[in-house]
């Protein structure tokens, strides 16, 4: 075959076409509120056993004493304390110390803070700070997978025997 003194033809380059990914599902505020409650029982469940506790009947049954009482609640609280730190930051709405005498501005943030009592006349009101009160000022919650049944908390647990 004779030689060539023409340079190779270069090919055009391949024609990419963008892979159309599909939007994704848009989810309402209320379902993304609902997913996160769901999410943090889940862990409160996972990590301190917080829904067996609390319907646990033994745990009003008169004939329980007050250190196996107070022997569950040491375990539900070292996991629901665990659950807290790793997933929300919080902060006290009233950084006073309880017992404390305050004073309510007026125009206060009624989801902020309750008043107990009668409330006579307008703010600004004094009283005794009875509870700081919460504030999420961090929430890290993880996502919860598709396809995963969000209404299971915790799901049932079978033992295999050999």
């Amino acid at each position: 075959l004779p030689e060539s003194t023409e340079p190779p033809k270069q090919l055009p380059p391949p024609e990419v076409k963008p892979v159309e990914k599909a939007p994704p599902a848009k989810v309402s505020v209320a379902q993304h509120q609902k997913d996160g409650a769901l999410a943090l029982l889940a862990l409160l469940q996972r990590e301190g056993r917080f829904v067996d506790f609390v319907r646990d009947p033994g745990m009003t049954d008169a004939a329980t004493t007050d250190a196996d009482i107070g022997a569950a609640v040491r375990a539900v609280h070292r996991g629901c304390l665990k659950v807290m730190e790793q997933y929300l930051s919080l902060e006290p709405v009233m950084p006073q110390d309880e017992e404390a005498k305050v004073s309510v501005p007026k125009g206060f943030d009624p989801s902020e803070i309750r008043l107990i009592g009668e409330a006579k006349g307008e703010a600004p009101y004094k009283g005794t700070l009875r509870h700081k009160g919460w504030r999420v000022v961090e929430a890290k919650l993880p996502t919860l997978a598709e396809g995963v049944d969000r209404m299971v908390i915790a799901p049932a647990e079978v033992e295999l025997s050999a």
